[in-house]
């Protein structure tokens, strides 16, 4: 939904939340992408905003989030805050006149993703989700393959993820209900349901079990397993274990006629096999690995291209995990994290 008409032939980027994600992964691609630029960033603790947009070049900070969306010279946002605060960054965003470029997980469950949309519809402006893996080079590749028919027609798909326990101390905010709205679960099986929704089209039939396995430092679900189909019915199984002894990440896409492997959170080349037949295609990641999204988000604002990643399809995969923890959380409508004593999940049998 590009701006109705361009007003200018630039953006002016203002980012709420500059934290970790956005030093390498996001932040500098704002100043890359051609007609864009970084002019004002906002953190609650006043001294790591002015550091970072001292390190980055930024001519201005805030330590105010209602300060940065009305600073008229910002012409949209990007609400770069751990998922409990995406709804009201965006909301702020809305009411202001401002697009945004929103983390994901778009919200910590489908209920916040309806007020944003909403929000964002009434104010008749773009809303954009930072699923970037609908832009990287090497799954553009793995989409031209399978739009040739590389494989045959598909017959099957298979997810698998493991890694092992996150440490107490690292980054607690992720598996911490209340701010991510679940465990690592939401935070990168995420990536991987998005990455198939573009793949393949709206993923259907959502159905799978979540448990707590591992440690308990938190009560969040650590083990998932999903099954969905696509919507011309080519079944599909994933399964995700933070609570396992080692790490693996695979990516299986299996035709009448061949083979592709690859990790969805890798850098290493695609695997095309066919029959006893390896071909490896090596399509690298960019420095900034958001940068090609945000191209495609300048390029929609400025009237000029389409953005893959929007409100709407970051949606679907909110509800399709949804789908899968409301029995864990006995529910996902309403403000589950405030009641994790009811969480028919975290009981061991």
């Amino acid at each position: 939904m590009p701006l109705p008409p361009p007003t200018r032939s630039f953006v002016r980027w203002g980012i709420i939340g500059c934290g970790d994600v956005t030093e390498k992964k996001s932040g500098p691609a704002f100043n890359l992408v051609p007609d864009s630029h970084l002019v004002a960033v906002m953190r609650r603790d006043g001294a790591k905003a002015a550091d970072y947009a001292r390190r980055h070049g930024v001519p201005r900070w805030y330590d105010n989030a209602q300060a940065l969306v009305n600073d008229p010279e910002v012409d949209a946002i990007y609400v770069a805050t751990p998922p409990n605060a995406h709804l009201d960054g965006a909301l702020l965003a809305a009411a202001a006149g401002k697009p945004a470029y929103v983390e994901k997980p778009m919200a910590r469950h489908t209920p916040e993703c309806d007020r944003m949309i909403a929000a964002f519809a009434a104010a008749n402006l773009p809303l954009y989700i930072a699923y970037y893996r609908r832009a990287l080079p090497r799954f553009v590749e793995l989409k031209q393959l399978l739009d040739s028919h590389a494989l045959g027609p598909l017959t099957n798909l298979h997810l698998r993820f493991s890694q092992r326990p996150r440490p107490t101390h690292d980054e607690a905010w992720r598996v911490d209900a209340a701010t991510a709205g679940g465990g690592d679960f939401l935070d990168l099986a995420s990536h991987a349901l998005d990455l198939c929704d573009w793949l393949f089209g709206p993923l259907q039939g959502g159905a799978g079990h979540a448990a707590k396995l591992g440690p308990a430092s938190s009560p969040v679900e650590d083990s998932v397993a999903l099954t969905f189909h696509t919507p011309t019915g080519v079944p599909a199984t994933a399964q995700w274990n933070f609570a396992a002894n080692a790490h693996e990440d695979r990516f299986e896409l299996t035709g009448t006629e061949g083979r592709i492997t690859c990790s969805v959170f890798g850098d290493e080349p695609l695997e095309l096999i066919h029959g006893d037949q390896t071909k490896t295609i090596s399509r690298p990641n960019p420095l900034h690995v958001q940068q090609p999204l945000i191209q495609t988000v300048v390029d929609d604002l400025l009237g000029r291209g389409t953005c893959p990643s929007t409100g709407a399809s970051a949606r679907r995969t909110t509800v399709l995990m949804d789908q899968v923890l409301g029995a864990y959380y006995g529910g996902r409508d309403d403000a589950f994290w405030e009641r994790p004593a009811t969480w028919p999940g975290r009981i061991r049998a």
